[in-house]
């Protein structure tokens, strides 16, 4: 069986969330978001790491709030850097040995379902490469910079708007983060992968994979969660799930 590591990234600034706390802390129904984000990744027998992203100045209360959640999950965390991709090398460095892939998925995408992780990881596992993805429905406009004014029409056809999970073998992204440029204009793993000459084939993922980025988005991941089945967990997830001692 092919042994996946799994990155959350939660190392962000959260500039757009326009709240005390940052969005992968922000409470979801009861647990923080970036929990939310990590337990159905829990209890696979294919994941035998998950590594959390931090940024340095969030450790001293990331440690203190979720200290038992991160010791009962088996959490290691990294300290990031000032972008995403800083923080993803900086967690490629921290992998074990027994990992054959690796996995990155949003720690602010917390409606992921196992049914989705499972396809994910099936046609990386394949392929060498895998992400979720949905084909855009709407109609794209580009506009100027004052964003007021029209200038173009996009044409949609074969724009499809990526998600995460998304999965590689191991030595490919490791290949892939030693070639990356510098610079902020890296916006997901799959790019640099691409990037280094390796196909990255699509698995269907869902309009429900939702990404959070506004405190808005936190109503609609509510609807989501209370809408899902609930599944049957294999194990136990965490001692303090329901405990608001260690999400406030």
């Amino acid at each position: 069986m092919a042994r996946f590591a799994v990155i959350f990234p939660a190392a962000g600034l959260s500039r757009r969330f326009k709240d005390k706390r940052k969005k992968p802390f922000a409470d979801l129904e009861g647990r923080a978001v970036w929990i939310r984000s990590v337990e159905p990744f829990l209890n696979r027998d294919d994941v035998c790491q998950l590594l959390l992203v931090i940024a340095a100045e969030d450790r001293e209360e990331v440690t203190r709030r979720y200290r038992a959640n991160l010791a009962f999950m088996g959490i290691r965390l990294v300290e990031g850097g000032a972008e995403r991709h800083d923080s993803v090398a900086a967690a490629l460095n921290e992998l074990d040995d027994a990992v054959d892939f690796v996995a990155v998925h949003d720690a602010v995408r917390p409606c992921v379902t196992k049914e989705l992780i499972d396809a994910v990881f099936a046609a990386a596992v394949e392929h060498g490469a895998a992400i979720p993805a949905i084909p855009v429905a709407d109609t794209l406009k580009r506009v100027d910079e004052s964003r007021k004014v029209v200038q173009e029409t996009v044409s949609r056809v074969g724009i499809w708007c990526a998600q995460t999970p998304q999965a590689f073998r191991r030595d490919w992204l490791v290949e892939a983060y030693a070639q990356r440029p510098p610079g902020p204009d890296v916006t997901d793993d799959a790019q640099l992968v691409e990037r280094a000459g390796h196909p990255v084939v699509v698995v269907p993922g869902s309009p429900l994979n939702l990404k959070i980025t506004t405190r808005q988005d936190l109503t609609l991941a509510r609807a989501i969660l209370q809408a899902m089945p609930k599944p049957k967990a294999k194990g136990p997830i965490h001692p303090f799930a329901e405990d608001q001692m260690w999400q406030s």
